[in-house]
């Protein structure tokens, strides 16, 4: 599995004050997608609604409102 392409743009876009590190959206060459984004899972595990959970494997990670608004627009249809 490898990053084939940035979703969105780049975080010195969206006005990281460094220019490099922000949360961001990849595809994979298996066509899933990873996301950078701020852990939260011990915060947000209560409030999953009662028919969504997560497996011990899985996170919970917080990804800022306009990095998934202007990665919408690379975002598939299919």
């Amino acid at each position: 599995m490898k990053i084939v392409r940035r979703i969105g743009v780049p975080p010195s876009v969206r006005g990281s004050a460094t220019g490099t590190s922000c949360p961001d959206v990849f595809e994979l060459s298996d066509g899933n997608f990873a996301v950078i984004g701020t852990e939260a899972t011990e915060a947000l595990d209560h409030e999953l609604p009662a028919d969504a959970s997560r497996a011990d494997y899985e996170r919970i990670v917080i990804v800022s409102r306009e990095t998934l608004i202007r990665a919408k627009a690379d975002i598939p249809d299919a």
